[in-house]
């Protein structure tokens, strides 16, 4: 489960690093600031689409980092998909083109969400 108020200090960690504003930073993930606010107070634990909005604003951000406070911020490492529709994965290129993985394809991980707000994750 997600502490709140870890998440809540971790987001504040995101928002002053990239020198935003609580209403700013909401603009760019595309939510109403009444949902930041809510967060940041306690009142409102994040969703998932919250959580996989800041994941797709902010690439720097890593999602076991986010939730729980393990790995790295700023994550220094190249987003696994880009935003440009040219990518050089395998996997990604093949849920651009609907097809199949090729076969030299491998997962590195699997990442499991349940409606309650957490996730399981596993390596091969």
């Amino acid at each position: 489960m997600i502490n709140s108020k870890d998440f809540t200090i971790r987001l504040q960690k995101i928002i002053g690093f990239y020198d935003e504003s609580a209403s700013s930073f909401a603009e760019k993930i595309g939510v109403q600031r009444s949902s930041i606010s809510h967060i940041l107070s306690g009142r409102n634990k994040p969703s998932l689409d919250f959580v996989m909005k800041v994941l797709h604003s902010y690439p720097d951000v890593e999602l076991y980092w986010l939730l729980n406070g393990k790995g790295v911020f700023p994550n220094t490492n190249k987003p696994l998909i880009s935003e440009s529709p040219k990518s050089n994965h395998p996997i990604v290129e093949a849920q651009m083109h609907n097809d199949k993985p090729s076969s030299d394809s491998e997962i590195d991980k699997i990442v499991i969400f349940y409606k309650d707000g957490t996730f399981k994750s596993y390596k091969p």
